[in-house]
C-alpha cells in the first residue's frame, strides 16, 4: 500500500492485492499522513486489489468520514468486476465517485 501524490492537487491511495483485515492498521497510516490543506481530493486506487472483505466496507467508510471533515471528497478508481459488484450491493456507489 502506498500514498502516490498526482498533478494537481489529487493524491492517490494504491491498495495492495488484499484489501482486508489485516490491512486495517497500515491504511489508516496511509490516509492519516496525508495533509488536507495540500490536496482537493483523495482517490482510492485498486487498480492491484483483487479481494477485499467486509472489513474493507468499513475502512472505506473511515476514510470518507475522515476526509468528510475537511471537506476533502473521496473517489474509488480503478476497480474490477467482482470488487464493483460488491460496493454496489452495499450501496457504495451511492456514497462514493467509482470509477
Amino acid at each position: 500500500m502506498r500514498v502516490e501524490p498526482r498533478e494537481g492537487q489529487e493524491i492517490y491511495v494504491t491498495l495492495d492485492e488484499v484489501f482486508d483485515f489485516k490491512k486495517v492498521e497500515e491504511f489508516h497510516r496511509c490516509y492519516k499522513q496525508i495533509n488536507t490543506a495540500q490536496y482537493k481530493s483523495v482517490a482510492i486506487n485498486f487498480a492491484q486489489t483483487r479481494y477485499m472483505d467486509s472489513s474493507a466496507l468499513g475502512m472505506l467508510l473511515n476514510v470518507q468520514s475522515h476526509f468528510k471533515t475537511h471537506q476533502v471528497p473521496v473517489r474509488i478508481i480503478n476497480v474490477n468486476n467482482q470488487i464493483k459488484k460488491i460496493l454496489a450491493i452495499s450501496r457504495f456507489d451511492q456514497r462514493f465517485s467509482i470509477q
